[in-house]
Protein backbone atom coordinates (compact mmCIF):
# COMPACT_ATOMS: atom_id res chain seq x y z
CA UNK A 1 0.00 0.00 0.00
CA UNK A 2 1.43 3.40 -0.94
CA UNK A 3 1.19 6.34 1.41
CA UNK A 4 0.07 9.66 0.05
CA UNK A 5 1.29 12.88 1.63
CA UNK A 6 -1.81 14.75 2.69
CA UNK A 7 -1.69 18.18 4.26
CA UNK A 8 -3.41 19.14 7.46
CA UNK A 9 -5.34 22.40 7.53
CA UNK A 10 -4.77 23.76 4.01
CA UNK A 11 -7.66 26.14 4.55
CA UNK A 12 -6.09 27.35 7.78
CA UNK A 13 -2.82 28.11 6.04
CA UNK A 14 -4.57 29.99 3.28
CA UNK A 15 -6.25 32.13 5.90
CA UNK A 16 -2.91 32.68 7.61
CA UNK A 17 -1.28 33.82 4.40
CA UNK A 18 -3.85 36.58 4.24
CA UNK A 19 -2.61 38.09 7.50
CA UNK A 20 0.80 39.60 6.64
CA UNK A 21 -0.01 42.98 8.11
CA UNK A 22 -1.77 41.82 11.26
CA UNK A 23 0.61 39.11 12.48
CA UNK A 24 3.81 41.21 12.61
CA UNK A 25 2.11 43.94 14.66
CA UNK A 26 0.87 41.35 17.18
CA UNK A 27 4.30 39.71 17.41
CA UNK A 28 6.00 43.08 17.85
CA UNK A 29 3.57 43.98 20.63
CA UNK A 30 4.40 40.77 22.47
CA UNK A 31 8.12 41.33 22.11
CA UNK A 32 7.68 44.84 23.50
CA UNK A 33 5.64 43.35 26.37
CA UNK A 34 8.47 40.81 26.88
CA UNK A 35 6.01 37.91 26.82
CA UNK A 36 6.68 34.69 24.93
CA UNK A 37 3.43 32.96 23.94
CA UNK A 38 3.63 29.21 23.32
CA UNK A 39 0.97 26.63 22.55
CA UNK A 40 0.81 22.88 23.15
CA UNK A 41 -1.80 20.34 22.11
CA UNK A 42 -1.63 18.01 25.12
CA UNK A 43 -3.18 19.69 28.15
CA UNK A 44 -1.34 18.86 31.38
CA UNK A 45 -3.76 17.61 34.07
CA UNK A 46 -1.34 18.36 36.92
CA UNK A 47 1.47 20.88 36.51
CA UNK A 48 3.57 19.12 39.18
CA UNK A 49 5.91 17.12 36.90
CA UNK A 50 5.87 14.12 39.26
CA UNK A 51 2.16 13.64 38.59
CA UNK A 52 1.98 13.71 34.82
CA UNK A 53 3.89 11.58 32.31
CA UNK A 54 3.53 13.97 29.39
CA UNK A 55 6.38 15.62 27.53
CA UNK A 56 4.66 19.00 27.89
CA UNK A 57 4.64 18.56 31.67
CA UNK A 58 8.35 17.75 31.64
CA UNK A 59 9.12 20.82 29.52
CA UNK A 60 7.15 23.21 31.72
CA UNK A 61 8.58 21.59 34.82
CA UNK A 62 12.15 22.26 33.75
CA UNK A 63 11.42 25.98 33.75
CA UNK A 64 9.98 26.14 37.28
CA UNK A 65 11.84 23.38 39.15
CA UNK A 66 15.52 22.69 39.70
CA UNK A 67 17.29 19.39 40.32
CA UNK A 68 20.40 18.48 42.27
CA UNK A 69 22.30 18.22 39.00
CA UNK A 70 21.76 19.35 35.41
CA UNK A 71 22.54 17.74 32.06
CA UNK A 72 24.12 20.04 29.50
CA UNK A 73 21.91 19.97 26.37
CA UNK A 74 24.86 19.98 23.95
CA UNK A 75 27.34 17.59 25.55
CA UNK A 76 24.97 15.57 27.80
CA UNK A 77 27.55 16.11 30.55
CA UNK A 78 26.20 16.20 34.13
CA UNK A 79 27.00 19.54 35.81
CA UNK A 80 26.25 21.06 39.24
CA UNK A 81 22.86 22.61 40.02
CA UNK A 82 21.38 22.57 43.56
CA UNK A 83 24.27 20.30 44.45
CA UNK A 84 27.77 21.67 43.92
CA UNK A 85 29.52 18.30 44.29
CA UNK A 86 28.77 14.60 44.60
CA UNK A 87 30.65 11.37 45.03
CA UNK A 88 29.90 7.66 44.95
CA UNK A 89 30.60 6.23 48.40
CA UNK A 90 29.97 2.76 46.97
CA UNK A 91 27.81 1.31 44.18
CA UNK A 92 24.61 2.02 46.13
CA UNK A 93 25.40 5.25 47.99
CA UNK A 94 25.65 8.82 46.67
CA UNK A 95 26.73 11.81 48.77
CA UNK A 96 25.80 15.38 47.77
CA UNK A 97 27.09 18.74 48.90
CA UNK A 98 24.32 21.30 48.48
CA UNK A 99 24.62 24.86 47.22
CA UNK A 100 24.31 27.61 49.88
CA UNK A 101 22.20 30.71 49.39
CA UNK A 102 19.54 29.21 47.08
CA UNK A 103 16.01 30.59 47.41
CA UNK A 104 12.71 29.08 46.38
CA UNK A 105 10.18 31.25 44.56
CA UNK A 106 8.56 32.26 47.88
CA UNK A 107 11.99 33.48 49.12
CA UNK A 108 12.32 30.59 51.57
CA UNK A 109 15.74 28.96 51.91
CA UNK A 110 16.66 25.74 50.15
CA UNK A 111 18.40 23.06 52.21
CA UNK A 112 18.87 19.41 52.95
CA UNK A 113 15.40 18.98 54.45
CA UNK A 114 13.84 19.82 51.08
CA UNK A 115 15.96 17.26 49.24
CA UNK A 116 15.29 14.49 51.76
CA UNK A 117 11.56 15.24 51.76
CA UNK A 118 11.34 15.22 47.97
CA UNK A 119 13.37 12.07 47.34
CA UNK A 120 11.75 10.04 50.11
CA UNK A 121 8.28 11.09 49.01
CA UNK A 122 8.62 10.27 45.32
CA UNK A 123 10.43 6.98 46.04
CA UNK A 124 7.49 5.85 48.20
CA UNK A 125 5.03 3.77 46.11
CA UNK A 126 2.15 5.21 48.13
CA UNK A 127 2.85 8.61 46.57
CA UNK A 128 1.61 7.24 43.21
CA UNK A 129 3.86 9.33 41.01
CA UNK A 130 3.03 9.10 37.30
CA UNK A 131 6.16 7.13 36.31
CA UNK A 132 7.28 5.10 39.33
CA UNK A 133 10.10 3.39 37.38
CA UNK A 134 11.90 6.77 37.35
CA UNK A 135 12.31 6.56 41.15
CA UNK A 136 12.01 2.86 42.03
CA UNK A 137 15.80 2.62 42.26
CA UNK A 138 15.90 4.96 45.26
CA UNK A 139 15.79 3.48 48.75
CA UNK A 140 15.97 6.50 51.05
CA UNK A 141 17.65 9.85 51.48
CA UNK A 142 19.09 11.10 54.75
CA UNK A 143 20.31 14.47 55.93
CA UNK A 144 24.00 14.43 56.87
CA UNK A 145 24.29 18.20 57.40
CA UNK A 146 22.38 21.42 56.74
CA UNK A 147 23.78 21.34 53.21
CA UNK A 148 24.59 17.65 52.84
CA UNK A 149 22.49 14.64 51.81
CA UNK A 150 23.20 10.95 51.39
CA UNK A 151 21.08 8.97 48.92
CA UNK A 152 20.85 5.21 49.42
CA UNK A 153 19.97 3.17 46.32
CA UNK A 154 18.08 -0.13 46.32
CA UNK A 155 20.45 -1.42 43.67
CA UNK A 156 23.36 -0.15 41.58
CA UNK A 157 21.91 2.37 39.12
CA UNK A 158 24.43 3.61 36.53
CA UNK A 159 21.98 6.20 35.18
CA UNK A 160 21.17 7.65 38.63
CA UNK A 161 22.58 11.12 37.88
CA UNK A 162 20.63 11.31 34.61
CA UNK A 163 17.37 10.62 36.47
CA UNK A 164 18.28 13.21 39.08
CA UNK A 165 19.04 15.76 36.35
CA UNK A 166 16.01 15.22 34.13
CA UNK A 167 13.07 14.06 36.25
CA UNK A 168 13.82 14.94 39.89
CA UNK A 169 13.05 18.56 40.68
CA UNK A 170 13.16 19.52 44.34
CA UNK A 171 10.04 20.58 46.26
CA UNK A 172 10.09 23.11 49.15
CA UNK A 173 9.21 20.88 52.10
CA UNK A 174 7.61 23.45 54.40
CA UNK A 175 5.39 25.00 51.73
CA UNK A 176 4.20 21.72 50.21
CA UNK A 177 3.44 20.23 53.62
CA UNK A 178 1.46 23.35 54.52
CA UNK A 179 -0.71 23.51 51.35
CA UNK A 180 -0.86 19.79 50.60
CA UNK A 181 -0.40 18.08 47.20
CA UNK A 182 -3.59 19.55 45.70
CA UNK A 183 -2.82 23.06 46.89
CA UNK A 184 0.72 22.70 45.61
CA UNK A 185 -0.52 21.71 42.14
CA UNK A 186 -2.70 24.83 42.06
CA UNK A 187 0.08 27.18 43.22
CA UNK A 188 3.44 25.42 42.85
CA UNK A 189 6.77 26.77 44.00
CA UNK A 190 10.19 25.62 42.87
CA UNK A 191 13.71 27.01 42.51
CA UNK A 192 13.97 27.20 38.71
CA UNK A 193 14.60 30.26 36.51
CA UNK A 194 10.86 30.95 36.12
CA UNK A 195 8.15 31.04 38.77
CA UNK A 196 4.58 29.99 37.97
CA UNK A 197 2.14 32.86 38.46
CA UNK A 198 -1.10 31.20 37.32
CA UNK A 199 -2.36 27.68 36.73
CA UNK A 200 -5.62 27.13 34.93
CA UNK A 201 -5.80 23.35 34.71
CA UNK A 202 -6.18 22.11 31.15
CA UNK A 203 -6.16 25.65 29.75
CA UNK A 204 -3.03 27.68 30.53
CA UNK A 205 0.04 28.12 32.70
CA UNK A 206 1.75 31.48 33.12
CA UNK A 207 5.37 32.09 34.15
CA UNK A 208 7.43 35.08 35.18
CA UNK A 209 11.20 35.30 35.36
CA UNK A 210 12.47 34.57 38.86
CA UNK A 211 14.99 37.31 39.49
CA UNK A 212 16.15 35.45 42.60
CA UNK A 213 17.42 32.47 40.59
CA UNK A 214 20.74 31.58 42.16
CA UNK A 215 24.01 32.88 40.77
CA UNK A 216 25.89 30.23 38.85
CA UNK A 217 22.74 28.23 38.09
CA UNK A 218 23.21 26.10 34.94
CA UNK A 219 20.08 27.45 33.27
CA UNK A 220 21.12 31.06 33.61
CA UNK A 221 18.97 34.15 34.01
CA UNK A 222 16.29 34.14 31.28
CA UNK A 223 16.30 36.97 28.77
CA UNK A 224 12.49 36.92 28.37
CA UNK A 225 10.46 38.07 31.36
CA UNK A 226 7.16 36.20 30.89
CA UNK A 227 5.91 33.00 29.27
CA UNK A 228 2.29 32.15 28.60
CA UNK A 229 1.68 28.49 27.74
CA UNK A 230 -1.78 27.62 26.46
CA UNK A 231 -3.33 24.28 25.52
CA UNK A 232 -5.42 23.87 22.38
CA UNK A 233 -7.32 20.79 21.19
CA UNK A 234 -5.79 20.07 17.80
CA UNK A 235 -3.07 20.82 15.26
CA UNK A 236 -5.29 22.98 13.06
CA UNK A 237 -6.07 25.35 15.95
CA UNK A 238 -2.41 25.43 16.90
CA UNK A 239 -1.34 26.42 13.39
CA UNK A 240 -4.10 29.02 13.16
CA UNK A 241 -2.83 30.62 16.36
CA UNK A 242 0.69 30.87 14.96
CA UNK A 243 -0.32 32.19 11.55
CA UNK A 244 -2.63 34.80 13.02
CA UNK A 245 0.15 36.14 15.25
CA UNK A 246 -1.55 35.15 18.50
CA UNK A 247 1.36 32.90 19.54
CA UNK A 248 5.10 32.99 18.96
CA UNK A 249 6.05 29.29 19.10
CA UNK A 250 4.52 25.88 18.34
CA UNK A 251 5.98 22.44 17.66
CA UNK A 252 5.16 19.13 16.02
CA UNK A 253 2.97 20.58 13.33
CA UNK A 254 2.36 18.57 10.15
CA UNK A 255 5.67 18.40 8.22
CA UNK A 256 3.74 19.17 5.02
CA UNK A 257 3.37 22.72 6.31
CA UNK A 258 7.08 23.47 6.75
CA UNK A 259 7.66 24.94 3.29
CA UNK A 260 4.49 27.03 3.50
CA UNK A 261 5.42 28.44 6.91
CA UNK A 262 8.94 29.26 5.74
CA UNK A 263 7.51 31.28 2.87
CA UNK A 264 5.99 33.72 5.36
CA UNK A 265 8.29 36.69 6.11
CA UNK A 266 7.58 36.66 9.87
CA UNK A 267 7.92 32.92 10.66
CA UNK A 268 10.40 30.09 10.37
CA UNK A 269 10.22 26.29 10.77
CA UNK A 270 13.11 23.99 11.64
CA UNK A 271 13.44 20.24 12.32
CA UNK A 272 15.42 18.15 14.80
CA UNK A 273 15.31 14.38 15.35
CA UNK A 274 14.54 13.51 18.97
CA UNK A 275 14.87 10.52 21.26
CA UNK A 276 11.12 9.89 21.02
CA UNK A 277 9.89 6.62 19.51
CA UNK A 278 6.41 6.05 18.07
CA UNK A 279 4.95 2.66 18.93
CA UNK A 280 2.06 0.26 18.53
CA UNK A 281 1.36 -1.69 21.72
CA UNK A 282 -0.58 -4.97 21.63
CA UNK A 283 -2.50 -6.46 24.56
CA UNK A 284 -0.71 -9.82 24.73
CA UNK A 285 -1.78 -10.50 28.32
CA UNK A 286 -5.49 -9.84 27.79
CA UNK A 287 -5.75 -6.95 30.25
CA UNK A 288 -8.55 -5.48 28.13
CA UNK A 289 -10.42 -8.81 28.10
CA UNK A 290 -10.43 -11.63 25.52
CA UNK A 291 -9.04 -10.26 22.26
CA UNK A 292 -7.05 -11.53 19.25
CA UNK A 293 -3.82 -9.86 20.44
CA UNK A 294 -3.33 -12.59 23.03
CA UNK A 295 -2.42 -14.88 20.09
CA UNK A 296 1.27 -14.71 19.14
CA UNK A 297 0.59 -15.32 15.44
CA UNK A 298 -1.88 -12.42 15.36
CA UNK A 299 0.72 -10.12 16.92
CA UNK A 300 3.30 -11.28 14.39
CA UNK A 301 0.75 -10.66 11.63
CA UNK A 302 0.37 -7.07 12.84
CA UNK A 303 4.15 -6.54 12.69
CA UNK A 304 4.29 -7.86 9.11
CA UNK A 305 1.25 -5.79 8.07
CA UNK A 306 2.63 -2.29 8.71
CA UNK A 307 5.14 -0.70 6.32
CA UNK A 308 7.05 1.19 8.97
CA UNK A 309 9.78 2.34 6.59
CA UNK A 310 7.25 4.12 4.39
CA UNK A 311 5.67 5.79 7.42
CA UNK A 312 9.09 7.05 8.55
CA UNK A 313 10.23 8.23 5.12
CA UNK A 314 6.97 9.54 3.60
CA UNK A 315 4.91 10.73 6.57
CA UNK A 316 7.27 11.59 9.42
CA UNK A 317 10.16 12.58 7.08
CA UNK A 318 13.13 14.71 8.15
CA UNK A 319 15.43 11.73 8.69
CA UNK A 320 13.04 9.61 10.75
CA UNK A 321 14.25 6.03 11.27
CA UNK A 322 12.64 2.70 12.15
CA UNK A 323 14.32 1.50 15.36
CA UNK A 324 15.04 -2.23 15.19
CA UNK A 325 14.54 -2.55 18.95
CA UNK A 326 11.96 -1.10 21.37
CA UNK A 327 14.20 1.78 22.48
CA UNK A 328 16.10 4.73 21.02
CA UNK A 329 19.31 3.59 19.25
CA UNK A 330 21.73 5.79 21.25
CA UNK A 331 20.51 4.54 24.64
CA UNK A 332 22.86 2.26 26.55
CA UNK A 333 21.59 -1.31 26.20
CA UNK A 334 19.52 -0.70 23.06
CA UNK A 335 20.86 -3.70 21.14
CA UNK A 336 19.27 -3.72 17.69
CA UNK A 337 21.22 -6.84 16.76
CA UNK A 338 19.30 -8.81 19.41
CA UNK A 339 15.94 -7.95 17.91
CA UNK A 340 13.90 -10.35 15.79
CA UNK A 341 13.21 -8.61 12.46
CA UNK A 342 9.82 -8.43 10.73
CA UNK A 343 9.73 -7.28 7.13
CA UNK A 344 6.74 -5.60 5.53
CA UNK A 345 4.96 -8.65 4.11
CA UNK A 346 1.15 -8.47 3.78
CA UNK A 347 0.99 -12.01 2.34
CA UNK A 348 2.82 -13.38 5.38
CA UNK A 349 0.50 -11.38 7.60
CA UNK A 350 -2.61 -12.91 6.02
CA UNK A 351 -1.09 -16.40 6.32
CA UNK A 352 -0.41 -15.91 10.03
CA UNK A 353 -3.95 -14.62 10.60
CA UNK A 354 -5.37 -17.72 8.90
CA UNK A 355 -3.14 -19.99 10.97
CA UNK A 356 -4.37 -18.20 14.09
CA UNK A 357 -7.98 -18.92 13.17
CA UNK A 358 -8.86 -15.56 11.59
CA UNK A 359 -8.92 -16.23 7.83
CA UNK A 360 -11.49 -13.44 7.40
CA UNK A 361 -9.75 -11.05 9.78
CA UNK A 362 -11.50 -9.41 12.72
CA UNK A 363 -12.75 -6.09 14.10
CA UNK A 364 -10.85 -4.27 16.86
CA UNK A 365 -10.42 -0.80 18.31
CA UNK A 366 -7.18 1.09 17.62
CA UNK A 367 -6.79 3.80 20.25
CA UNK A 368 -4.33 6.60 19.51
CA UNK A 369 -3.41 10.11 20.55
CA UNK A 370 -0.88 10.51 17.73
CA UNK A 371 -0.99 13.65 15.61
CA UNK A 372 -0.97 14.37 12.72
CA UNK A 373 -4.03 12.19 12.31
CA UNK A 374 -2.81 10.63 9.07
CA UNK A 375 -0.03 8.83 10.95
CA UNK A 376 -2.66 6.88 12.89
CA UNK A 377 -4.74 6.47 9.76
CA UNK A 378 -1.74 5.00 7.92
CA UNK A 379 -1.43 2.22 10.50
CA UNK A 380 -5.19 1.70 10.35
CA UNK A 381 -5.07 1.40 6.56
CA UNK A 382 -2.19 -1.08 6.56
CA UNK A 383 -4.09 -3.27 9.01
CA UNK A 384 -7.24 -3.01 6.89
CA UNK A 385 -5.39 -4.41 3.85
CA UNK A 386 -4.69 -7.72 5.61
CA UNK A 387 -8.18 -7.99 7.13
CA UNK A 388 -7.70 -6.38 10.54
CA UNK A 389 -10.58 -3.91 10.60
CA UNK A 390 -9.32 -1.38 13.14
CA UNK A 391 -11.75 1.30 14.29
CA UNK A 392 -9.63 4.35 14.98
CA UNK A 393 -10.44 6.09 18.25
CA UNK A 394 -8.33 9.25 18.30
CA UNK A 395 -8.16 10.82 21.76
CA UNK A 396 -6.24 13.61 23.41
CA UNK A 397 -3.13 12.52 25.28
CA UNK A 398 -4.35 12.52 28.88
CA UNK A 399 -7.58 10.54 28.30
CA UNK A 400 -5.70 7.99 26.18
CA UNK A 401 -3.09 7.49 28.91
CA UNK A 402 -5.81 7.13 31.54
CA UNK A 403 -7.53 4.41 29.50
CA UNK A 404 -4.20 2.65 28.94
CA UNK A 405 -3.41 2.65 32.66
CA UNK A 406 -6.84 1.16 33.41
CA UNK A 407 -5.97 -1.74 31.10
CA UNK A 408 -8.71 -1.05 28.56
CA UNK A 409 -6.80 -0.98 25.25
CA UNK A 410 -6.25 -3.96 22.92
CA UNK A 411 -4.24 -1.89 20.40
CA UNK A 412 -2.67 1.37 21.48
CA UNK A 413 -0.65 3.81 19.41
CA UNK A 414 1.45 6.49 21.07
CA UNK A 415 5.02 7.70 21.63
CA UNK A 416 7.64 7.53 24.37
CA UNK A 417 10.53 9.93 24.89
CA UNK A 418 12.24 8.20 27.87
CA UNK A 419 12.28 11.55 29.66
CA UNK A 420 15.34 12.06 27.41
CA UNK A 421 17.43 9.70 29.57
CA UNK A 422 20.07 8.04 27.41
CA UNK A 423 19.75 4.59 28.96
CA UNK A 424 17.23 1.80 28.29
CA UNK A 425 16.41 1.73 32.00
CA UNK A 426 14.21 4.72 31.14
CA UNK A 427 12.47 2.77 28.38
CA UNK A 428 12.04 -0.96 28.96
CA UNK A 429 10.86 -0.93 32.62
CA UNK A 430 8.02 1.45 31.79
CA UNK A 431 6.53 -0.92 29.20
CA UNK A 432 7.53 -4.33 30.53
CA UNK A 433 8.21 -3.88 34.24
CA UNK A 434 4.74 -4.78 35.54
CA UNK A 435 3.42 -1.20 35.89
CA UNK A 436 0.44 0.63 34.44
CA UNK A 437 1.72 0.55 30.86
CA UNK A 438 2.70 -3.14 30.81
CA UNK A 439 0.40 -5.14 28.53
CA UNK A 440 2.82 -8.07 28.23
CA UNK A 441 2.90 -9.10 31.92
CA UNK A 442 5.76 -11.47 31.15
CA UNK A 443 7.57 -12.64 34.33
CA UNK A 444 10.68 -13.75 32.44
CA UNK A 445 10.91 -10.38 30.72
CA UNK A 446 10.44 -8.57 34.02
CA UNK A 447 13.27 -10.65 35.50
CA UNK A 448 15.64 -9.74 32.66
CA UNK A 449 14.85 -6.04 32.94
CA UNK A 450 15.34 -6.12 36.70
CA UNK A 451 18.66 -7.91 36.16
CA UNK A 452 19.84 -5.29 33.67
CA UNK A 453 18.97 -2.46 36.05
CA UNK A 454 20.54 -3.99 39.15
CA UNK A 455 24.25 -3.88 38.42
CA UNK A 456 27.02 -1.51 37.38
CA UNK A 457 28.67 -4.26 35.36
CA UNK A 458 28.23 -3.05 31.78
CA UNK A 459 28.66 -6.48 30.23
CA UNK A 460 26.07 -8.01 32.55
CA UNK A 461 23.66 -5.16 31.81
CA UNK A 462 24.12 -5.58 28.07
CA UNK A 463 23.52 -9.34 28.28
CA UNK A 464 20.29 -8.89 30.22
CA UNK A 465 18.94 -6.08 28.07
CA UNK A 466 19.84 -7.90 24.84
CA UNK A 467 17.96 -10.97 26.05
CA UNK A 468 14.99 -8.76 26.97
CA UNK A 469 14.97 -7.11 23.54
CA UNK A 470 15.10 -10.51 21.85
CA UNK A 471 12.11 -11.70 23.88
CA UNK A 472 10.07 -8.53 23.33
CA UNK A 473 10.50 -8.73 19.56
CA UNK A 474 10.21 -12.52 19.36
CA UNK A 475 6.88 -12.28 21.17
CA UNK A 476 5.87 -9.20 19.12
CA UNK A 477 4.65 -7.38 22.22
CA UNK A 478 5.43 -3.76 21.30
CA UNK A 479 6.23 -2.50 17.80
CA UNK A 480 8.58 0.49 17.40
CA UNK A 481 7.17 2.42 14.44
CA UNK A 482 9.59 5.30 13.89
CA UNK A 483 11.69 7.93 15.57
CA UNK A 484 10.15 11.37 15.91
CA UNK A 485 11.55 14.40 14.17
CA UNK A 486 10.32 17.49 15.95
CA UNK A 487 9.15 20.38 13.83
CA UNK A 488 9.42 23.78 15.49
CA UNK A 489 7.71 26.85 14.05
CA UNK A 490 8.21 30.25 15.63
CA UNK A 491 8.48 33.96 15.10
CA UNK A 492 11.60 35.23 13.36
CA UNK A 493 11.84 37.74 16.17
CA UNK A 494 12.69 34.86 18.52
CA UNK A 495 16.14 33.35 19.03
CA UNK A 496 15.39 29.69 19.74
CA UNK A 497 17.61 26.59 19.54
CA UNK A 498 16.17 23.03 19.44
CA UNK A 499 18.07 20.16 21.02
CA UNK A 500 18.07 16.42 20.38
CA UNK A 501 16.77 15.64 23.87
CA UNK A 502 13.34 17.08 22.95
CA UNK A 503 13.38 19.65 25.74
CA UNK A 504 12.62 23.14 24.40
CA UNK A 505 14.42 25.55 26.68
CA UNK A 506 12.65 28.88 26.69
CA UNK A 507 14.96 30.08 29.46
CA UNK A 508 17.71 30.11 26.82
CA UNK A 509 15.59 31.96 24.23
CA UNK A 510 15.68 35.69 23.59
CA UNK A 511 14.19 38.34 21.35
CA UNK A 512 16.16 39.51 18.32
Amino acid sequence: MAIGRRSLGHGVLAAGLALPALAPRRAEAQRNADTLRVVFRDAVPNIDPYFNSQRTGLILGHHAWEGLVHRDPESFRIVPALATAWRWVDTKTLDFELRPGVKFHDSSDFGADDVVYTLNTVANPESRVATPSNYAWMDRAEKTGDLAVRLHLKRPTPAALEYLALVTGIWPKAYRERVGPEGYARAPIGAGPYRITRVETGTAVEFERFDGYYAGGPKGKPAIRRITARFVPDAATELTELLSGRVDWIWNMNPDQIANVNRLPTLQAVRQESMRVGYLQLDASGRSGPNPMTNLKVRQAVWHAVDRQSIAEKLVTGGSRVPPAPCYPSQFGCDGNAAVRYDYNPAKSRQLLAEAGFPNGFDIELTSYVQPRQWSEAVQNYLQVVGIRARLNLLQVAPAIQRAWRGELAMYMGSWGSYSINDVSAFLPNWFGGGNDDYARDPELQRLIEEGGSTNDEEARLRAYSAAIHRITEQAYWMPLHTYVNTYAFSKQLNFTPYRDELPRFYLASWR
